[in-house]
């Protein structure tokens, strides 16, 4: 028989500690709203446990009375995989995980607990003189652990890789409480399963990370950011091409942004001033890394170039930190800018690099057809491949009726593209519980079994974050 939440809170308190065990639903707030509000179920408790091993006391409790857990970093997540499904689960908390355990610059690693916010790893790193180039708009909040479940992307992809990529090894609780010891510094392991590959990116599904053993790089000298002014996406796309070929490596960021974001962020007062050089209908923000011993001024001669040969009509580089601050958050505030316009209907997909043209031609017209005066507002990695394909409402209509009407309908219209593309209906956000019908319908057969059978091996139980990825 199921326990009862006064069970489960008198329990986990026992395990735990009463002041570990959040109980009253008023305060647990900041556990359950998650950035969209899309979301609304209570939990039976939140527990947020100071040690490994009042983690896997947790987890065997747990998993003995058939209790759900939800873990959860620092509640950023956009997908529902971090908040509860039924409310009967408990979420567990990894905030009191927040210590760097270690950092070796000459291997190239900085071991971080899974409750460390993804800012202070940045900062713990560059006070050794290195680098941990995993960069997020939500990065003062999000936390490594989060980071890592959902296989984060970012602005940094380009050059450094996702969050799979930076990991070189996690220590994680497995569903029956035992402690999976994978942390290590080696480039080389051909020893059997990549274990580690099976973890991040699995959303709390299979075992709670507790800490990650993290690729750190050397502090780069400086950067050089531009603001370009291009005429497409098309023209985007060439532009691209031809900054790989000039810069290599160093081109870490490649970002797309469309006028009309600019455009809400003025009328809002979101920036300070106007950070591009003169108008123009698209906008690439690009970045190069400067490493110590080279000599500055690879992205104006290069720019120099891409201007002359007709790629870009107009380009201003920023001179201070404030210039290039105020580029990043044009770049940064493109999806928060769009709730001060109403309501919105928001993708984050992925398609070939070569085909995002295609993709921001044909969504737009799609949407565009079902719901006239419709306000695309497609943005980001184009380096990667991801574009966050967003539409706002049309001026002055009802937020309401608008996502009634159109959210089911616009979303089905897009992810038709994307999959005619050849693309992903999920590129950086996951599955959580907001796609879970829609992994259903998209992904191959085969490799949903093989996802079932792995999961029912490491969680028989089905205690792991239960409704999430998987039905």
């Amino acid at each position: 028989m199921p326990l009862s939440a006064a069970e489960a809170v008198s329990a986990l308190a026992a395990i735990a500690g009463s002041e570990a065990v959040i109980a009253d639903t008023s305060r647990m707030g900041a556990y359950l709203n998650e950035p969209r509000k899309r979301f609304h179920q209570t939990a039976a408790a939140v527990v947020l446990p100071a040690g490994v091993e009042t983690l896997q006391a947790i987890v065997r409790w747990a998993n003995e009375n058939r209790v759900g857990l939800i873990p959860q970093g620092g509640n950023t997540g956009l997908v529902g995989a971090q908040v509860p499904l039924t409310g009967t689960e408990v979420i567990v908390s990894l905030s009191r995980f927040d210590r760097i355990r270690a950092i070796d610059t000459a291997a190239g690693v900085m071991t971080a607990e899974a409750g460390v916010i993804l800012e202070n790893a940045h900062r713990a790193a560059e006070a050794q003189g290195a680098m941990f180039p995993l960069w997020l708009a939500s990065q003062g909040s999000a936390r490594i652990g989060g980071v890592l479940s959902s296989n984060a992307g970012g602005v940094n992809v380009l050059a450094y890789g996702n969050a799979r990529e930076l990991t070189m090894g996690v220590e994680a609780v497995l569903a029956d409480g035992r402690l999976y010891r994978g942390l290590n510094a080696l480039k080389k392991d051909n020893t059997g399963y990549d274990l580690k590959d099976l973890l991040v990116g699995a959303e709390g599904t299979l075992a709670i990370i507790t800490a990650a053993s993290l690729k750190i790089f050397p502090l780069p000298e400086d950067h050089e950011t531009a603001l370009v002014n291009v005429a497409s996406p098309e023209a985007a796309l060439e532009l691209f091409q031809f900054m790989r070929q000039r810069a290599g490596s160093r081109l870490n960021a490649f970002e797309l942004i469309p006028a009309i974001g600019l455009e809400f962020q003025l009328r809002h007062g979101m920036l300070d001033a106007d950070p591009t050089a003169s108008p123009s209908p698209w906008y690439a923000l690009i970045e190069l890394t400067r490493m110590a011993g080279t000599a500055p001024g690879a992205l104006q001669q290069a720019l120099e170039t891409a201007l002359e040969g007709g790629l870009a009509s107009d380009a201003v580089i920023a001179e201070s930190l404030a210039d290039r601050t105020r580029m990043w958050a044009f770049r940064e505030q493109m999806s928060e800018c769009q709730s001060k316009e109403g309501a919105s209907i928001k993708h984050d997909v992925s398609v070939p690099i070569a085909a995002i043209p295609r993709l921001i031609a044909e969504g737009s017209a799609a949407a565009e057809r079902l719901s006239p005066g419709i306000r695309p507002v497609p943005f980001g990695h184009m380096g990667d491949g991801n574009i966050h394909f967003n539409f706002s409402q049309p001026p002055g209509a009802d937020a309401r009726s608008f996502m009634a009407r159109y959210d089911e309908a616009i979303h089905t219209a897009i992810y038709d593209v994307v999959l005619r593309l050849g693309g992903s209906v999920s590129a950086e956000h996951g599955i959580g519980q907001l796609k879970v019908d829609l992994l259903r319908q998209v992904k191959d057969p085969v490799a949903l079994d093989m996802m079932r059978a792995i999961k029912t091996a490491l969680d028989p139980n089905g205690i792991l974050n239960p409704g999430k990825m998987l039905a």
